[in-house]
């Protein structure tokens, strides 16, 4: 794995908020088409990490290179069109639209038609809006969502608002695919039905996915490689066997 390129690579990464240190000097990678986990207690500074990646947050300190690209300055719809999406710890769809119309919105990166052209209802619209149907259906399809496809988003059951919320992050084409607590009020029943649909999209799409994630079960079961945080800082880093023996990660997290 040594050998290979990583498609993130995080260097003293850090940011404080006033005279307050959320995350200092973290460094890890993702490899091409990984599964990694990011997990530690409540308050490690987990999802603050995901802000950053995203540039939701301008890191105070620190470099993100991604595909050999430093990410420094970039907004979060740059960074987006440059290969990362995310999904988020508390569900955020457009309740109100359909499930069709939700991913179809996570195609803002490919659409090429000018203004103009929509507000005129042009060929180039119809054309392009045909295409983005087509490819949204094939999204649901193969996350099990066809026969959904005109539902209101909010009246989905739980684990199928999951689903679209991924659906509509791999509409944006990533190469690496951020899941932030994506098993967060699941049964068991749904958690195995999660792993198994991670680890297809991964296969699937050939891209990375990191996640952040508090089911041990899930993590040890699907996780390549794992960094433990706490307090901000990082406090182990490997192989899921190397974390589950790890004393400071037992004493601090895995203990618990």
């Amino acid at each position: 794995m040594a050998e290979r390129t990583p498609v993130l690579e995080v260097r003293g990464l850090g940011i404080d908020f006033g005279g307050l240190t959320a995350v200092n000097d973290l460094n890890m990678e993702v490899y091409p088409e990984e599964i990694a986990g990011l997990i530690g207690p409540n308050g490690a500074g987990k999802t603050t990490v995901f802000n950053m990646l995203t540039k939701v947050y301008q890191p105070t300190r620190g470099q993100i290179i991604f595909c050999g690209e430093d990410l420094a300055k970039k907004s979060v719809v740059e960074t987006n069109k440059a290969g990362i999406a995310r999904t988020f710890q508390n569900i955020r769809l457009f309740s109100n639209l359909s499930v069709l119309d939700n991913v179809k919105t996570g195609f803002h990166n490919s659409i090429t038609y000018s203004p103009f052209a929509a507000v005129l209802r042009l060929p180039s619209y119809y054309k392009q809006e045909k295409e983005l149907d087509e490819k949204a259906r094939d999204l649901l399809k193969i996350l099990e969502l066809s026969d959904q496809a005109d539902v209101i988003a909010g009246n989905l059951p739980y684990g199928a608002q999951r689903r679209l919320e991924i659906a509509r992050a791999l509409a944006t084409g990533p190469k690496l695919l951020l899941l932030d607590e994506p098993a967060a009020g699941m049964n068991p029943q749904e958690t195995e039905e999660l792993m198994k649909m991670i680890r297809f999209v991964r296969d699937h799409f050939k891209i990375a996915v990191l996640l952040i994630e508090h089911d041990m079960k899930l993590v040890m079961g699907i996780c390549e490689r794992i960094t433990v945080l706490n307090y901000g800082m990082m406090l182990a880093q490997g192989l899921p066997e190397e974390i589950q023996a790890n004393p400071a990660v037992i004493k601090a997290y895995l203990g618990e």
